[in-house]
């Protein structure tokens, strides 16, 4: 382990033609990232690997295209302009499995750059808020450097790694990349609500960030018992732990303790989390490992998309051709929930966009990913209601979702989706 004086010489050692992987979300080492990129005259044809991560991504700037390529395993919106620009890839990826790519050098790594906390007194470091393939990146990449930080949260699980496992070292003293809890508007209070009445009590809950979680949580208060088994969590849940509505008791793994694999929120959600034994953070997995998942009896997954059509397909991670975001842990939670005894998988979205435009289609767009297959779709909810899938033929889920669309678009979403259905079949060229 060598102690660096700045996290310029820290970065020295990244050379040409190499494949770094970038600690994700709000851990991202962006003093680490920014020298590495302020290298930029030095260096030539460096992948750079990562989720998503918080804050700026400098080395994304199309113009550094000679020195650097983003490849995404989950699609920020400080890199999503790198795929039109040339300068970056997606690699479709379930989070499950991402850790798997770097242990059986699918994708081998030569740098790993890591965000942790200052070491014991034993000398171990804690990955704080996001554990997720760092752990798996920081045994297989050649060369580990690391930022160290004393406001990055210490954390327990399996984001404690010795010191002796980092090569070279930089104090910083930095903030951690917050993010606010979101105003919740009437529209996702009212899929909150949709969603809390499918919640039994004993339940263990998986969701992600952003209002409508929030919303889903908000209205949880008089739920007893519930239990935390999900890939993320942000300052939502805290409220809920604190009055003991969140007590971990039921679960089927990890009774008394509440598991994530990276964490997003304010400095209140840190402050908790901090030295906190309730909260077990463990690898991506583990944590989404659908055979782990489906040991918590009343498995509930509470995911979004970006559409959804007639008959049950979900899209969530494109916009027609273009990619938005990734394939992250939904089909992890969604299989691993609908496994689950009692389980219940939830896809939750407002009817229509920004824009005005209906997200329960007759078809998906052309190009449209499917995430979530019709197959593996159980519940899909608006502030419409609640259209349950499940079992349902193709007529019966096109009535259910058709009844959740917003009233204004339900008219033409069933009148194209029958004609494209009646329409003469094209005859095949041979």
């Amino acid at each position: 382990m060598t102690l660096c004086n700045s996290p310029e010489e820290a970065v020295k050692t990244i050379h040409s033609n190499s494949r770094v992987y970038v600690q994700a979300a709000a851990a991202a080492p962006s003093l680490l990232t920014k020298a590495m990129t302020d290298r930029v005259s030095e260096l030539r044809n460096v992948e750079i690997c990562h989720l998503h991560t918080e804050g700026e991504a400098p080395y994304a700037n199309p113009a550094l295209s000679y020195a650097f390529h983003v490849n995404s395993f989950f699609i920020g919106k400080n890199v999503r302009h790198t795929l039109a620009a040339g300068n970056g890839s997606y690699t479709p990826v379930f989070l499950s499995e991402l850790p798997n790519l770097f242990r059986k050098r699918v994708i081998p790594l030569d740098f790993a750059l890591i965000h942790v906390s200052p070491p014991d007194n034993h000398g171990y470091c804690s990955l704080g808020v996001s554990v997720e393939a760092t752990l798996a990146a920081i045994q297989n990449a050649k060369v580990v450097i690391a930022q160290v930080n004393p406001q990055m949260p210490r954390t327990f699980g399996d984001g404690i790694i010795h010191i002796k496992e980092i090569d070279y070292i930089v104090n910083v003293d930095v903030p951690i990349f917050g993010h606010k809890m979101e105003t919740v508007s009437e529209t996702e209070d009212q899929i909150g609500r949709h969603i809390a009445s499918l919640i039994d009590d004993k339940s263990t809950l998986q969701m992600g960030i952003g209002s409508i979680p929030n919303a889903a949580l908000s209205n949880l208060t008089g739920h007893k018992d519930l239990g935390l088994h999900t890939e993320m969590f942000s300052d939502g849940v805290i409220d809920l732990i604190e009055n003991g509505t969140i007590n971990c008791k039921y679960k089927g793994t990890h009774k008394g303790r509440a598991l994530a694999t990276f964490l997003i929120g304010s400095q209140r959600l840190y402050d908790f989390v901090h030295d906190n034994p309730f909260i077990e953070m463990r690898e991506s997995n583990y944590v989404n490992d659908t055979a782990i998942i489906r040991r918590n009896p009343k498995m509930v997954a509470i995911n979004s998309a970006i559409e959804v059509d007639l008959t049950g397909q979900v899209c969530a991670d494109s916009i027609g051709a273009k990619m938005y975001s990734g394939v992250g842990g939904q089909m992890d939670f969604i299989r691993g929930a609908a496994l689950s005894e009692g389980g219940k998988a939830i896809i939750a979205l407002p009817s229509t966009t920004k824009k005005g435009e209906s997200r329960i289609v007759p078809f998906l767009k052309q190009g449209a990913g499917v995430v979530t297959t019709r197959s593996h779709a159980q519940y899909i909810i608006t502030e419409y209601g609640i259209a349950d899938l499940y079992g349902k033929t193709l007529k019966q889920r096109a009535k259910a979702l058709v009844g959740i669309a917003h009233p204004s678009h339900q008219e033409s979403i069933e009148r194209k989706y029958y004609e494209m259905l009646n329409a003469p079949a094209k005859p095949v060229l041979v």
